[in-house]
């Protein structure tokens, strides 16, 4: 039976019409709908594409220039695929939103997830924390980060807090996004 199997045929030719933010790779440009700070489409052509790891969970980070910022996507892929932006560029210290470095570990040892903190005049509840690995071309085998992840009560947005060995902690403010609102352009 295994002789009797025909060769593969050719591959349909892709739908660059219909191109998902799942479908994306490095040189494509995407467009995001009403997402700069004045209502406008924001466009960027990705140059970087990170692979994220944490336990069970994998999902990729899409990156490039956008006027003089560097702007992300954070795509998780599955059934119903979830998109964050991080558009504005502000990387905040933990004395900015109001968290100490003790503060994190107890949340972490904790694992609560009625565990809370207010910045901005927003709740933000803690939905995990643990040991994250990044993939990049410079780094295949991976670099390991530690990650507070904490969702927006009653919004669309999250907070992430990382801690590289040696840097400081940071935290970024992410907001999610409608796949239908991402526009892929098949780059060369």
């Amino acid at each position: 039976m295994f002789f009797d199997r025909k060769p593969p045929g050719p591959t349909a030719p892709e739908d660059l019409a219909n191109l998902k933010i799942t479908d994306a790779r490095l040189r494509d440009t995407l467009s995001v709908t009403g997402a700069a700070p004045d209502f406008s489409d924001l466009d960027f052509t990705v140059d970087r594409r990170e692979i994220f790891q944490a336990g069970s969970r994998q999902w990729s980070e899409l990156s490039g220039p956008w006027r003089d910022l560097r702007v992300y996507l954070e795509v998780h892929s599955g059934p119903t695929p979830e998109v964050y932006g991080f558009f504005d560029g502000r990387r905040l210290t933990l004395d900015e939103i109001g968290l100490s470095e003790d503060d994190l570990a107890q949340i972490d040892q904790r694992q609560n997830q009625s565990d809370f903190f207010d910045y901005e005049n927003k709740f933000w509840l803690y939905r995990w924390s643990r040991e994250v690995t990044v993939f990049t071309p410079e780094s295949p085998g991976g670099r390991g980060f530690y990650c507070w992840h904490f969702a927006e009560q009653g919004g669309r947005g999250f907070l992430s807090v990382r801690k590289f060995e040696g840097e400081p902690f940071s935290a970024t403010v992410w907001s999610q996004i409608e796949p239908a609102d991402i526009t892929v352009y098949r780059g060369a």
